[in-house]
């Protein structure tokens, strides 16, 4: 009901805050299959840093939906088609929660009877994804430092002169409002940016890591943002520091599987760390999960700021075409024109 609603609904502000309702939703069903840590990102990605992300970029669009100017039928088919595929594609495939898949015949007990030995980290769920499966997590992460190269490219690009026609809601800033949202929100900043320290460091025994830290910490950082003004936080959080940062999480991350190399092991095997196998594999997650926490915290500032940026680039646009229609020959000429007067 609520995806029907974000499709139907006109209101881009209202689909924003549906947005965030089915992301919670999602979240609440993981909850139900055991699966927490999928939860947390969930909640923190789906109902938290999208929900700003998009309410950054409904500043720049305005606020109801443009009229649809042509019939998507095309791709109404390729979107049946594709699913089809999929929904064949699935047919082969076990049934869910059957004992006799794979899953639970050969990957899971290997896991579940082996990974305290072999990691020594009660969380199973950071053993599979910063260890036996580092590899793919670096991927992961560079996909997301890619994303972040691209907005920088895409956003980067030179403003067409048109005139631009900003919903007027958009146009009052917040940090200029709401007293009340700027106080509480000066209390909670500095406990939102401790918790995500404390899911960060604490991602070895409880659902939580890289991932979900770095959005949160994130996510405070933005909240400051929009309450108390760009030019503000800008002052507070260097932009070529943070996208430093952004580098320096990926380079951390990729340097562990280098040093496991050159100490004899192999790529992202963190044994060879330490004289402990199972130090070394403490060592390699807390480094790899603080590379993860920098890039993804550091990418998601710089998506944000660069929205932001763009809207006030497109406000300045805007007052430039109208300052130079004003001061223009033909608007300000008092000879007739072609005889029919001013």
């Amino acid at each position: 009901m609520i995806a029907i609603a974000i499709v139907r609904t006109k209101d881009l502000l209202a689909v924003v805050m549906l947005t965030g309702i089915y992301g919670l939703l999602s979240a609440s069903f993981f909850v139900v299959l055991d699966a927490v840590d999928v939860a947390f990102t969930e909640a923190s990605v789906g109902a938290g840093i999208s929900g700003l992300l998009m309410l950054a970029a409904i500043t720049m669009t305005g606020r109801a939906e443009a009229p649809k100017r042509h019939k998507p039928l095309l791709a109404l088919l390729v979107v049946f088609i594709t699913g089809g595929m999929l929904i064949y594609g699935t047919l082969d495939m076990p049934y869910f929660g059957s004992f006799e898949a794979p899953v639970h015949q050969h990957v899971a007990p290997r896991y579940i009877n082996d990974s305290m030995q072999e990691v020594g980290v009660p969380n199973i769920v950071t053993s599979v994804l910063a260890s036996y499966r580092a590899f793919d997590t670096l991927g992961e992460v560079a996909v997301i430092f890619t994303a972040g190269i691209g907005v920088l490219s895409l956003l980067s690009l030179p403003l067409r002169r048109k005139s631009l026609q900003l919903d007027e809601s958009s146009k009052d800033q917040m940090h200029e409002q709401h007293m009340v949202l700027r106080i509480v929100s000066k209390i909670l900043i500095p406990f939102i940016l401790l918790f995500a320290l404390y899911v960060q460091f604490h991602g070895d025994f409880g659902p939580g890591g890289g991932f979900q830290a770095g959005v949160i910490f994130a996510a405070a950082i933005i909240l400051y943002a929009m309450l108390f003004g760009l030019d503000t936080a800008r002052r507070v959080f260097n932009q070529s520091l943070i996208q430093l940062i952004a580098a320096i999480g990926l380079l951390l991350y990729a340097s562990v599987g280098v040093v496991s190399l050159f100490n004899g092991g192999n790529f992202l095997d963190y044994n060879v760390l330490a004289d402990d196998p199972i130090a070394g594999q403490h060592l390699g997650i807390l480094l790899i999960e603080l590379g993860v926490g920098c890039t993804v915290a550091a990418v998601m500032i710089i998506i944000f700021f660069n929205f932001a940026g763009r809207r006030e680039a497109q406000q300045h646009a805007t007052e430039q075409s109208s300052l130079e229609l004003i001061n223009s020959p033909e608007l300000n000429s008092t000879e007739p024109n072609n005889g029919k007067g001013e």
